[in-house]
């Protein structure tokens, strides 16, 4: 008698890309839900002076 297939990988890979295969969205700012509170408060003010200096970095270039 004849083996059974166990495992056969056939066609998946025209299935997943029939609609595409996404990369993750990245979202622009990480959610701070969960973080501890005291590091949340400083980085809301890190989170201000980085955006500024961007800014200032994008304007002298």
């Amino acid at each position: 008698m004849a083996k059974s297939k166990n495992h056969t990988n056939h066609n998946q890979n025209k299935k997943a890309h029939r609609n595409g295969i996404k990369k993750p969205q990245s979202h622009r700012t990480r959610s701070m839900k969960g973080v501890d509170p005291k590091f949340r408060r400083n980085a809301k003010y890190a989170l201000v002076g980085s955006r500024k200096a961007r800014k200032e970095a994008k304007e002298s270039s």
